[in-house]
């Protein structure tokens, strides 16, 4: 992906029952995003979230593509793709990472680890995990506000909420990203990233359910 001067540019592509749509923006000094182009096209080749035409699907990927990039001036090789459908469904798991000594200091890797091990995890046939999201951590089953790191210990627990999709219809949308000779950065589900664009951490801290209206589907997501 190419970068505007120092700071890093990243490109957004929603595949929609009713249109696919392209976003191109890049970080400021602060952190924040600016805009710097949108494309869009109809959508012809999904149903209800998942792709069931792959050739019209890419045409509308390349159409809407291409508009962000005359309106931004990058180049587009890379996307992280909204992902949303009936396909998709949850559950609720815990883990435990023994650290050692009762004053072991929890580091970030301890924590990465149990995540990583979050995505071995056995789900349903035909399954596969697309986010793990941490909910709470323990430590020697004392509640941790936020994040256990810099904190001492023996035994680090947490409890998981892991989102998964059908791996068809995940492998339909890379194909079709790839067809459109751009790359997957990553899957990232839809309701996730709509509470990211509109919601601030006092909102989410409060409780909040974010729902976004589609054209084939609604998703429903609570904080």
């Amino acid at each position: 992906m190419a970068s505007v001067k120092k700071y890093p540019v990243v490109v957004g592509l929603d595949i929609g029952t009713t249109k696919i749509a392209a976003i191109v923006g890049q970080m400021d000094q602060h952190g924040k995003i600016n805009i710097l182009g949108i494309g869009k096209a109809d959508s012809h080749g999904v149903a209800r979230g998942e792709v069931v035409n792959i050739e019209m699907t890419v045409s509308a990927i390349r159409t809407a593509v291409e508009e962000a990039e005359r309106q931004s001036g990058v180049q587009i090789t890379q996307v992280f793709v909204g992902i949303a459908g009936e396909h998709i469904s949850s559950m609720q798991n815990s883990g435990i990472h023994t650290l050692g000594a009762p004053d072991t200091e929890v580091e970030e890797h301890h924590v990465k680890a149990m995540v990583n091990d979050m995505y071995k995890i056995a789900v349903n046939p035909g399954e596969r995990i697309i986010h793990v999201l941490p909910q709470e951590f323990m430590i020697d089953h004392q509640p941790v506000a936020k994040t256990p790191v810099g904190m001492c210990g023996s035994r680090l627990s947490a409890n998981f909420h892991i989102i998964t999709g059908d791996r068809n219809a995940i492998r339909n949308i890379n194909r079709s990203v790839e067809r459109s000779h751009l790359k997957t950065k990553d899957l990232v589900l839809q309701p996730l990233a709509s509470s990211s664009a509109v919601m601030g951490d006092i909102d989410l801290e409060a409780g909040v359910a974010i729902l976004d209206i589609g054209g084939g589907t609604s998703d429903l997501a609570i904080f």
